[in-house]
């Protein structure tokens, strides 16, 4: 009995039945859709996997969850992951910052895929079956209990749930006896609200970005929205600071680095230069930092330079401003939004009761987890869908040879 109609769960049961035929596996989805994350990811491309060169590359992208996932990928690494789609008609491909999509460029491509091994080996999949209680019933098997009345028993029991908002929803899996580290958001954007910055919504950048007051930092691109920053450097923030921006109640000063391979002194000693070489030409129209023009002239204007300023002409103490505003500009931030559809948490089962070799239960035999339910998450870029084919691979593996 598979719990969970995401990719963790998919590929536990199709895996399960495939290796071993005389299991009868039956896939509970509590709503009616399945796949629903894998449809979304990367823009409806799904991003399946990162193309890494090796397992040490691999666990430094997940910030919680490193030591378990290390040895999860010994046994089911990127590797298995773009061999087994291939061997059943799906060739992924990898973009330059390392991203893995079908060459379809469309996520219902791994969708059919699974939904076809589904019905090759005859997995039963049920939607809108929510289990409300798990417990070992007299004769040692699981029983599940679902919120539409019935009763169902199982041998074994993989719960491929997902991540859980709010740390009441693990009350089902509490009866088992295992503990849960509290969940919180990960991968968010930032919300500056009545921010000018705003208005560039759609200019993106490379830039270096830090949390005021933490050690937090990240270099990437950053994508101005119309209500504050998205793009891989904010999303990799609220990934590894997850928890410190959840005690923060996401009130925090973001600190933006337009210019990542400068700091303030390098700026002013090459300053002088750019002024004697651009002297005469203007400054909102001469751009030499490579910076988007947008972008370029809204720093100007924000730092009081006009248009028909020259290099030449700039006052010291708009110049100075300026610089400040190139290489540390502070926008505060209150609060979050969901990135897209791509909702992920960290928290969730804690990793010690769990054996990541197996993915079996240390505390209740015979059950398995598999997905995000564990208290495992990765930063964006096709890492939480490989710790979902890992975990949900080493499942099924380990239930089909008991």
């Amino acid at each position: 009995m598979v719990a969970g109609g995401g990719a963790a769960g998919f590929f536990c049961a199709v895996n399960a039945a495939r290796l071993c035929p005389s299991l009868e596996v039956v896939l509970l989805e509590k709503t009616g859709k399945l796949l629903s994350k894998v449809k979304v990811s990367g823009g409806g491309r799904c991003n399946v996997t990162h193309n890494a060169p090796d397992i040490t590359y691999m666990t430094k992208r997940y910030p919680r969850g490193q030591h378990f996932v290390r040895k999860a990928f010994s046994r089911f690494f990127v590797t298995d992951t773009i061999e087994w789609y291939a061997e059943r008609g799906v060739k992924l491909k990898a973009e330059a910052d390392g991203r893995m999509f079908p060459v379809t460029d469309d996520s219902q491509t791994i969708i059919d895929c699974l939904l076809r091994e589904a019905d090759k080996y005859h997995v039963k999949v049920e939607t809108n079956k929510e289990v409300t209680t798990l417990e070992k019933s007299a004769d040692g098997r699981w029983l599940l209990q679902l919120q539409d009345g019935r009763s169902l028993t199982a041998d074994f029991v993989c719960v491929a749930a997902g991540g859980y908002a709010q740390a009441g929803k693990f009350g089902w899996l509490a009866q088992t006896g295992h503990t849960f580290v509290p969940p919180a958001p990960s991968l968010f954007t930032f919300n500056m609200p009545g921010n000018p910055i705003t208005s560039l919504m759609g200019v993106a950048s490379t830039a270096q970005v830090k949390v005021a007051g933490t050690k937090l930092q990240e270099t990437g691109p950053v994508l101005i929205t119309h209500w504050g920053t998205s793009g891989p450097a904010i999303l990799r923030l609220s990934a590894w600071g997850a928890r410190e921006l959840q005690a923060m109640q996401y009130t925090f000063t973001a600190v933006v680095n337009w210019l990542p391979d400068h700091h303030e002194n390098s700026l002013r000693e090459e300053w002088p230069s750019l002024r004697q070489e651009l002297g005469k030409q203007k400054i909102h129209h001469k751009n030499p930092f490579g910076l988007p023009q947008r972008l370029w002239q809204f720093l100007l204007l924000q730092a009081g330079i006009s248009e028909e300023m020259r290099w030449a002409d700039v006052p010291a103490k708009d110049q100075n401003r300026f610089m400040k505003m190139l290489v540390s500009m502070e926008f505060p931030v209150k609060g979050k939004t969901t990135f897209k559809e791509e909702f992920v948490t960290c928290g969730g089962v804690t990793l010690s009761e769990i054996d990541p070799s197996t993915m079996e239960s240390r505390l209740a035999p015979n059950l398995f987890f598999a997905g995000e339910v564990m208290d495992v998450d990765g930063i964006t870029g096709g890492f939480n869908f490989q710790h979902a084919w890992t975990s949900g691979f080493i499942a099924a593996s380990t239930i089909a040879e008991l």
